[in-house]
């Protein structure tokens, strides 16, 4: 049965507010998604929210009616509320009709199944939600498994974050390790490891890439540690011939992925 919240002293509403809060999110293992269009994606990849928002008075939309029957068979509450409460939860001045509340998922190496897939992408002290979207988006355009953060990363549960995938965070695998811990993971198994420099002397097109492939992309200001560097199976440099010397991080790993798939695709059966 839905039920209607419009008080913003609603004790739910202060709980779910307080999920902008990485603190707050990691107490309550739990985090927001905006917009009918990425909740219909977590539903279609098999995540359904705890508690769905939504805001209106008049007739839902068919799949928002859907969402709203499919939250409440899974166990979870359906909310009726108004644009000025969803607009407390999320921060956004212009905010979406429909807000579901998630339990985050495990981020361990364990749930990683190499086998699903011939590409991964591993990111390495990623600081920007926009680009951590842009990735996950990126991966899940070329058939990537998913993505693995490595070190201090932004947390990818974050309002901006989730905002910035579009959905991808419910169709892509995701852990987080450090470093060390990673590399003993990966070298448990299969797997070409391929960093990106601007140090690398070897041109990007210039490889063969075996699979499985994990390409690693650095932080957006320093790029790769050498240490980092150095673990790389292979490193290799995309051509600057502008002004520019360097690529956005998130762009630099759409072309990466890009050549790898296409290398493959070229390859007859």
């Amino acid at each position: 049965m839905v039920r209607e919240i419009t008080a913003f002293s609603n004790p739910l509403v202060k709980r779910v507010r307080g999920l902008r809060d990485k603190k707050h999110r990691r107490e309550e293992g739990l985090f927001m998604a905006e917009g009918l269009r990425i909740l219909t994606e977590a539903r279609d990849a098999g995540y359904l929210p705890d508690t769905l928002f939504f805001a209106g008075k008049g007739p839902a939309h068919p799949l928002l009616d859907r969402l709203i029957a499919e939250t409440e068979a899974d166990g979870g509450e359906a909310i009726q509320t108004t644009a000025d409460i969803l607009h407390k939860l999320s921060g956004k001045d212009n905010p979406q009709t429909v807000l579901g509340v998630y339990r985050a998922f495990p981020l361990g190496l364990d749930r990683i199944d190499r086998k699903r897939a011939d590409l991964w992408i591993v990111a390495q002290s990623l600081r920007d939600p926009g680009n951590l979207g842009t990735i996950l988006r990126t991966g899940d355009a070329v058939g990537a498994g998913g993505l693995i953060l490595i070190d201090d990363c932004v947390d990818p549960f974050s309002v901006e974050a989730v905002r910035a995938t579009m959905g991808a965070l419910f169709t892509q695998q995701i852990a987080a390790a450090p470093w060390d811990e990673f590399i003993a993971w990966l070298r448990t198994g299969e797997g070409e490891l391929i960093g990106t420099s601007l140090k690398a002397t070897r041109d990007y097109q210039e490889p063969r890439y075996r699979k499985p492939a994990f390409i690693l992309v650095g932080n957006e200001a320093q790029g790769l540690p050498p240490a980092y560097e150095a673990e790389c199976d292979t490193l290799v440099k995309m051509p600057m011939l502008g002004r520019a010397d360097s690529l956005n991080a998130a762009v630099a790993t759409a072309v990466m992925a890009y050549e790898v798939i296409n290398q493959w695709r070229r390859v007859l059966p």
